[in-house]
C-alpha cells in the first residue's frame, strides 16, 4: 500500500499544494522498451515474450547531484558553450572507484544561466560529449530552492544549527520547500529521460536531492538506488524543528530512515 507521504508529495510537485483527494493510480508492471510503460495486468505480463536476441548489456551508472562535475563559460564571441570537466569536483572522482568497464553519466544543474533557446543545444552537447543530462531550473524555483531552502533550513540543520533567514528571521517560508520539491521533480524527469529501469543502477548525492528517491521509486518499484548523504544527520532535537518532516495529518513525508527522528 502506497504510503499517503508519497502522494502529498506528488500533489505538491504537480502544483496541487492543499490537501485534497487524488484519484488512486495503477503502478506500470512491465517494462517492455527503455523508456515506454506498458500498462499491463499481471497475467499479461507472463505472457510477453521477445523476438529480440539477448546480449550482453554493459553495467551503467546514473550519478544524480545538484550540480554537474563540468564547468561552462562562455565564448569569446559570445556564440555559444564551451564546457570542460571540473577535476575538483568529487562526483568526478567518484568514477576511480566504480569498475572501469562501467558506464557512467551524470544528472544535474550547470553552474551558468544559459538562455532557454539555447538549452537544447548544450543538453545534446553535454550528452554526446560529456555523458551530462543538464537539469535546467527555472530562476525563481533556483533561487528558492538552492539559497532557501537548502542554504536556510537543511545546511543549518546539518551543521547543528536552526534554521535563520534574513528576511523572515526564525519563521519559516512554506514557498521555500514547495520550490524544493518543484526542483526535486525535474531532476527526477530528466532521469526518466535517460533511465533504463530495469538494468541501470542510481546513486544520488546530498541534502539538495533528499525528495528525489520518492519520484523515482513512485516511477520504477524496483529500480537500483542508493542515496548518500555527504554530512552527518542532526539529531532529533535539531531535526523537529523543520516544520515540513510531517504534514498536517501526521503523516512522515521529509525524513530520514531512522524512527527516533519523527
Amino acid at each position: 500500500m502506497m504510503s499517503k507521504s508519497y502522494t502529498n508529495l506528488l500533489d505538491l510537485a504537480s502544483g496541487n499544494f492543499p490537501v485534497m483527494a487524488r484519484e488512486k493510480k495503477r503502478l506500470p508492471r512491465v517494462m517492455t522498451v527503455p523508456g515506454v510503460i506498458s500498462e499491463l495486468d499481471d497475467d499479461q505480463a507472463n505472457s510477453v515474450s521477445s523476438d529480440v536476441p539477448s546480449s550482453i548489456i554493459q553495467d551503467r551508472i546514473i550519478i544524480v547531484a545538484n550540480q554537474l562535475p563540468v564547468k561552462a563559460k562562455r565564448r569569446l564571441d559570445n556564440k555559444g558553450w564551451s564546457f570542460s570537466w571540473d577535476e575538483d569536483s568529487l562526483l568526478l572522482q567518484l568514477k576511480n572507484g566504480l569498475p572501469d568497464d562501467m558506464e557512467v553519466l551524470y544528472v544535474g544543474s550547470l553552474n551558468a544561466d544559459v538562455d532557454a533557446n539555447e538549452q537544447d543545444d548544450v543538453s545534446q552537447l553535454l550528452l554526446d560529449k560529456f555523458k551530462c543530462v543538464p537539469a535546467f531550473l527555472p530562476a525563481d524555483i533556483l533561487s528558492k530552492f538552492y539559497h532557501g531552502f537548502c542554504k536556510q533550513h537543511l545546511w543549518p540543520l546539518f551543521h547543528y544549527m536552526l534554521p535563520y533567514s534574513a528576511t523572515h528571521g526564525g519563521r519559516f517560508e512554506r514557498s521555500l520547500w514547495e520550490a524544493y520539491v518543484a526542483a526535486n521533480k525535474i531532476f527526477s524527469q530528466k532521469v526518466i529521460e535517460v533511465i533504463n529501469p530495469e538494468d541501470d543502477y542510481v546513486w544520488i548525492h546530498d541534502y539538495h536531492l533528499m525528495v528525489l528517491p520518492t519520484f523515482l521509486r513512485r516511477r520504477f518499484n524496483r529500480l537500483r538506488m542508493g542515496f548518500f548523504l555527504h554530512s552527518p544527520f542532526p539529531s532529533s532535537e535539531i531535526y523537529r524543528t523543520l516544520p515540513v518532516r510531517r504534514d498536517s495529518k501526521g503523516t512522515v513525508k521529509f525524513r530520514p530512515h531512522w524512527f527516533p527522528y519523527f
